[in-house]
C-alpha cells in the first residue's frame, strides 16, 4: 500500500466528517432559526429531529473523521444526507435563480452521500481507529 493510500482516505474522512461536525455545532447557536426552518418545511416533532440531527451531526461526524465505526457512521450520513435534500431542497418547487440554488445544494447532499457510500464500501483506509495492526481496515462482517 502506496502513502496516498494510506493518507488520502483519512483526508477524505476528515473533509466529509467536518462538513457535518461544524454544522452540528453551528446549529446549537442557532437553534431558533434552524427549528423556524424546520417547522415551515412540516417536520413533525421538529425540536425532537433538531437534537437528533445536531447529535447525528456530531458525533457520526467525528467518528468518520477517525474512522471508529466509519461504515455505519457514513451510512447514516448518507441516508440523512438524501433525506435533508429531498426535505429542504425541493428545487422542483421553485422557478428562475431559486430553483438553480436549490437544485445545487440537493445535488450537493447527493454528491456527499455519495462520497459517504464509497467509505461503506471500501471502509475507512488504513489510518483510522477501526485499522488492524498491518494498517488495513478491518472488514465488514455480514
Amino acid at each position: 500500500m502506496n502513502g496516498l493510500q494510506q493518507n488520502l482516505p483519512l483526508l477524505g474522512r476528515v473533509l466529509l466528517g467536518l462538513l457535518f461536525v461544524l454544522s452540528g455545532i453551528f446549529k446549537i447557536p442557532g437553534w431558533e432559526p434552524t427549528l423556524g426552518f424546520m417547522n415551515a418545511a412540516g417536520v413533525p416533532l421538529a425540536a425532537l429531529f433538531l437534537v437528533g440531527t445536531i447529535a447525528l451531526e456530531i458525533v457520526g461526524g467525528l467518528a468518520l473523521m477517525v474512522g471508529y465505526q466509519a461504515r455505519v457512521a457514513a451510512a447514516a450520513l448518507a441516508l440523512f444526507s438524501v433525506v435533508a435534500a429531498v426535505l429542504f431542497h425541493n428545487f422542483w418547487a421553485f422557478s428562475g435563480f431559486e430553483q438553480q440554488a436549490q437544485m445545487a445544494n440537493f445535488l450537493k447532499n447527493f454528491s456527499i452521500a455519495g462520497g459517504l457510500l464509497l467509505v461503506v464500501a471500501f471502509g475507512p483506509g488504513a489510518r483510522s481507529v477501526g485499522a488492524d495492526r498491518f494498517g488495513k481496515a478491518a472488514a465488514m462482517t455480514s
